[in-house]
Parts: C-alpha cells; sequence; structure tokens
C-alpha cells in the first residue's frame, strides 16, 4: 500500500506559520501594554509628587501667583495622563483582539489536525484490512494448494 499522504498538510502548514505570527504579534502587543502601563504609572506618580509639592507649599504659604502656577500644571499633567491612559485602554484593545486571533488561528490549527489524525487513523485501518486480507489469501492459497498434492 502506498504511503500516508495528507491532503491537507499545505494547508495545516500554513496555519502552523500563520500562528506563530500571530503569538508573535500578540507578544508585541503585550510589550506595548506594559510599556504604556508604565508610562501612565510614571505619569501619575509625577502628579502625586508635584501634588505633595503643591500642598506642602501651601501649608507653608505661597502667592496666588505660585498656587494658579501649580493649579496649571496639575490640570496639566491631569490631562497628559488621561492621554496617556487613553492610549493604553487602545492597546489592550488591540492586545485583547490579538489574543482573539491567536485563540482562532489554534482552534483552526486544531481542527485541521483532528482531521488529519483521523485521516491517519483511517489509513492504518485500511493498512490492517489489507494486511489481513493478504494474510486470509496466502492461507486459502496455502490450503488449496496442500491439499491439491
Amino acid at each position: 500500500m502506498k504511503k500516508f499522504r495528507f491532503s491537507m498538510e499545505t494547508v495545516l502548514h500554513y496555519r502552523e506559520q500563520l500562528l506563530d505570527a500571530l503569538r508573535v504579534e500578540h507578544a508585541a502587543a503585550l510589550v506595548r501594554v506594559r510599556e504604556q502601563e508604565q508610562v501612565v504609572a510614571t505619569l501619575e506618580q509625577e502628579f502625586e509628587d508635584y501634588n505633595e509639592e503643591y500642598r506642602r507649599r501651601k501649608r507653608e504659604g505661597m502667592t496666588i501667583a505660585d498656587a494658579f502656577g501649580f493649579d496649571i500644571a496639575l490640570r496639566a499633567q491631569e490631562k497628559e495622563i488621561e492621554k496617556a491612559q487613553a492610549v493604553l485602554d487602545e492597546y489592550r484593545q488591540a492586545e485583547e483582539d490579538k489574543r482573539n486571533e491567536v485563540i482562532q488561528a489554534k482552534t483552526d490549527k486544531a481542527t485541521i489536525e483532528k482531521l488529519k489524525e483521523k485521516k491517519v487513523d483511517l489509513y492504518r485501518k485500511a493498512v490492517q484490512k489489507s494486511e489481513e486480507q493478504f494474510i486470509d489469501d496466502f492461507v486459502s492459497t496455502s490450503r488449496v494448494m496442500a491439499s491439491a498434492q
């Protein structure tokens, strides 16, 4: 009997390559999320530090112009944090979308692999049946030859 050949081997190979590429893209998306989380955390820490300095100076006494300057700077930092958070939200959404693509690619690949396993199993059964048929034919022929002598 001829050697087993899976007709969808090229499709399976393509799915494996696609899955590998999507995993790399997902990893890159995760890196972007982590980096942006660090940016947001840094901005929030800077805001807290600057706000603490403002409170300290307010307790000690400061001019209205200094208080106004602190207020403007704090509002600007809040807006910067909001922008960074919006970017982070976009990155998280992109990461989630990429994760879903990876899951779908895994599912597609697993489906083809299952099909391949079924085809291999059918092939093995056909080979076994063919071998059993050959043995049966051989035994029958041997008996006929033995009885003819």
